[in-house]
């Protein structure tokens, strides 16, 4: 595999932060809703107001999609690229199946962070600090996993695409904060999000 004779350092330690941010955002949101379960009627740190507030969104029933707290999913997830990450910072190389399969499972996590960002914005209609957080490291950590696998070759796809993911990868900022514009602009549209805070 000479696509990987290079270690990609810079997405080792991208997976780590991220991995560690999320992981945080999720282990506070689960104790968020275990206080929320303790007294239903208690203020959470994390509401600050109608709008920007954790405890809609841990009642609704999006927020316990496969019959518990969504946060758990991210209390466990999380940990798997904190694991890959260190694992390629100590010099470990995988094999094209498991960065296949790696990209699978942040294509679900992924996925399930735009259907919660759709079903906060357009259906709850309130924005989760903690749940933001997690959007902010779930998209670029997608990206960058996703765009590695295809220049690699873990993902079959022909040689121009595999050097237009590699060109690709320099401009992963931009792809991520280009994702996060398009995130405020539809809860602008949707909740005058600030008319709100200002």
């Amino acid at each position: 595999m000479p696509e990987t004779r290079t270690r990609p350092t810079a997405l080792a330690i991208w997976l780590v932060v991220a991995g560690v941010i999320g992981w945080w955002a999720a282990f506070s949101l689960t104790v968020e809703k275990f206080h929320l379960l303790e007294n239903p009627s208690a203020a959470l740190g994390c509401d600050f107001n109608v709008l920007v507030q954790c405890a809609a969104n841990l009642d609704a029933w999006q927020g316990s999609v496969f019959g518990f707290p969504n946060p758990l999913l991210g209390v466990t997830g999380w940990v798997a690229p904190v694991v890959v990450g260190m694992a390629l910072l100590a010099g470990a190389r995988f094999s094209r199946w498991f960065w296949a399969l790696f990209t699978l499972g942040m294509a679900f996590a992924f996925g399930f962070v735009c259907w919660l960002i759709g079903q906060s914005i357009f259906v709850i209609g309130t924005l989760c600090p903690w749940c933001m957080v997690t959007w902010v490291v779930t998209i670029p950590s997608f990206y960058a996993v996703l765009l590695h696998a295809i220049r690699i070759g873990a993902i079959p796809l022909p040689r121009p695409v595999r050097r237009g993911a590699d060109a690709l990868i320099g401009w992963l900022p931009l792809l991520a904060v280009l994702s996060y514009v398009a995130i405020a602009v539809m809860a602008q549209l949707r909740l005058d999000v600030l008319g709100m805070l200002f």
